[in-house]
């Protein structure tokens, strides 16, 4: 176990996580300012992009790329640099650094060196679609990007399909209509509302169910960063409408295999895993069948 006093005197350097604006610069934070500031370096996913908001805010520091394609060399030069003592801010394009880009490495090298983390509060997507949604906001998880590949979505979405928790996703917008289309095939009527361009000129909320939002969705262009906000299970009475109750645990297993083209140990964990069954027992009632 390591512990961190994060505002107590240090020789070495530190990583500052500094949110940025998602649209709006007016949400850009005093201490986001201030930090940006103060440290020795900003390590940003794209130079260009936080150049004009270094110039916006007259930020004079230097700049260094670090982002998904580059991050093992990159990363390995801001440790370095930070053993040495010096502070670095990161940043992402827009939100909270660590939070579905590569800012997540960073961190957890920084503290196997047991170098400080400093995360400053500020603009991201996620609380904002969330509280604005009308859907429950008690209990949610927030998922991120569903997978990109058909069948690696639906293993994932049937999955999540008895959670009761709100569950939130990020999608981009020429992929809104086909992760839309998985969700209503996954999730049939629930309620679901869609944020996008948060905090911009064009913000807008689409709420209510989703078979209504996959109309609304399929009639139009999308343009913009979008959030999605769905309403979470109901449990066993959601189950028992599933679309798979009218199959035999073989043919359940074949649907996976030669709809969903997954690989037969793939499609006996999923049907296992929706019908609430050992593995073990899936597997031994498909091959049986197959002798």
């Amino acid at each position: 176990m390591k512990e961190q006093v994060s505002f107590q005197g240090t020789e070495q350097g530190e990583l500052f996580l500094i949110p940025t604006p998602i649209g709006n610069l007016e949400d850009m934070s005093f201490r986001s300012i201030k930090v940006l500031k103060e440290v020795d370096v900003i390590a940003a996913e794209d130079t260009r992009h936080t150049m004009k908001l270094c110039h916006y805010f007259d930020i004079q520091k230097p700049l260094v790329s670090y982002h998904e394609h580059n991050k093992k060399i990159s990363g390995e030069k801001l440790i370095h640099a930070m053993l040495e003592g010096k502070s670095i801010g990161l940043v992402t394009d827009a939100g909270t650094p660590g939070i579905s880009d590569p800012g997540a490495d960073l961190v957890e090298a920084c503290i196997q060196q047991d170098l400080k983390v400093i995360s400053l509060p500020g603009a991201n997507a996620i609380l904002p679609a969330l509280v604005a949604s009308g859907i429950n906001t008690d209990h949610f998880l927030f998922y991120g990007f569903l997978p990109r590949q058909k069948k690696d979505r639906t293993q994932v979405l049937q999955e999540l399909l008895p959670f009761p928790y709100t569950l939130v996703f990020y999608e981009a917008p020429h992929r809104l209509k086909q992760t839309v289309q998985a969700l209503k095939d996954i999730f049939g009527h629930r309620k679901a509302t869609l944020a996008r361009e948060l905090t911009k000129r064009y913000e807008t909320f689409m709420r209510g169910s989703l078979d209504e939002l996959l109309t609304w969705v399929n009639e139009r262009e999308i343009k913009g960063e979008c959030c999605l906000v769905i309403e979470g299970g109901t449990g066993y009475e959601e189950r028992e409408e599933s679309w798979w109750v009218s199959l035999s645990v073989i043919e359940h297993v074949n649907h996976y295999i030669r709809v969903e083209q997954m690989d037969k140990k793939q499609a006996i964990r999923q049907t296992a895993m929706d019908r609430e069954l050992p593995k073990r027992e899936v597997y031994n009632v498909f091959h049986e069948a197959e002798m």
